[in-house]
């Protein structure tokens, strides 16, 4: 049963984050971001989750000094611009961009993120991982001139969630570097071509939201529990192997298709090394999308032999169909056009 303070809370949630993406001015874009923020407080609170007044009151305090920063940049610019020299001027864009990168959860401003999305259920994960990143990047493309800066924020973020994705045993923990990994991807995408960034974002939400659905319909949480939770359906693990290799890029499912437009996009426009190094930290978090995928189909696993009546909706079906197939699709479609 969905309560009707959470189906007003997600309506709110949804046309904050639509004010804040077609504004003309930079107050009404923060007051956009606000209702978000308001929005997604309530929707946190569940019975089901570990921690939803701590997880709520993190996601908060960080969102909220984030607001701070993005509107004292946004009223001095606006307000003292005649007084103050060019030089200073670079730094208040710093600013808001750190605002919104803090708001979006793009290392080195990731350090709530984790925290946040562990005492949540994977319903909240999911908004988290996705809808709420949609506001602050795209506001981010308006100053995406500062090529320097976002490039150190790519280095940053595609290292740290490499790295510190390695040795979680949380599944949200892992979803959520793996996230903080993307958004570096989604970054460079965005620092010469908004449609590559939109094509990314898309891939990107469609596979989480196929991972979220299977982790959510077995009710699992840690790695160590998915030996057991996978081997009750061999659709169900098939599908979830294969999706964990489209996030990690492997070139015949759709996850490779986001990643080639951005890598061709950054070597075209000449930032070779940046495009390297994203390359080469996308290997550490294959090599623990890979870790979870070995585990479910380990030889020693053990298995029930009571049946189980765990049938696919036909909507689990179609969305994994569409995640796995879409590149081939995509390619033999346009080589007969």
């Amino acid at each position: 049963m969905v309560n009707f303070y959470k189906i007003l809370f997600f309506n709110t949630l949804v046309m904050g984050t639509l004010i804040a993406i077609s504004s003309y001015s930079w107050l009404s874009m923060w007051m956009g971001l606000e209702i978000n923020l308001l929005s997604m407080i309530p929707l946190m609170k569940d019975s089901s989750n570990l921690y939803p007044s701590e997880s709520a009151l993190k996601y908060f305090i960080t969102q909220a000094l984030a607001s701070s920063g993005l509107l004292f940049s946004i009223i001095t610019t606006m307000n003292l611009n005649e007084f103050i020299p060019q030089n200073s001027n670079y730094l208040l864009m710093m600013m808001l961009n750190s605002a919104l990168l803090t708001k979006a959860g793009a290392a080195p401003f990731h350090v709530w993120f984790p925290e946040v999305i562990e005492g949540l259920n994977w319903n909240n994960s999911l908004i988290l991982l996705t809808w709420q990143k949609i506001a602050p990047m795209i506001l981010l493309m308006y100053n995406s001139k500062m090529i320097l800066f976002l490039s150190m924020i790519v280095v940053f973020s595609t290292v740290i969630g490499g790295v510190l994705g390695m040795n979680q045993i949380s599944l949200r923990k892992i979803m959520s570097f793996s996230s903080i990994n993307h958004m570096a991807w989604m970054i460079a995408s965005m620092l010469n071509s908004q449609t590559i960034w939109t094509i990314y974002f898309a891939v990107y939400t469609i596979i989480s939201v196929n991972i979220i659905l299977i982790f959510k319909k077995f009710n699992i949480y840690w790695v160590s529990q998915l030996n057991l939770s996978m081997n009750k359906n061999k659709m169900m693990k098939f599908f979830f192997m294969m999706n964990f290799l489209s996030l990690g890029g492997i070139p015949p499912f759709l996850g490779f298709f986001p990643k080639w437009l951005t890598i061709n996009n950054l070597v075209d426009n000449g930032l070779n090394l940046l495009s390297l190094i994203l390359v080469i930290s996308t290997l550490i978090t294959l090599f623990f999308y890979l870790r979870l995928t070995f585990s479910t189909m380990v030889i020693n696993s053990s298995e029930s032999i009571i049946p189980q009546n765990n049938k696919l909706s036909f909507t689990v079906i179609l969305l994994n169909f569409v995640s796995l197939m879409g590149l081939a699709a995509c390619t033999l479609t346009l080589n007969f056009l």
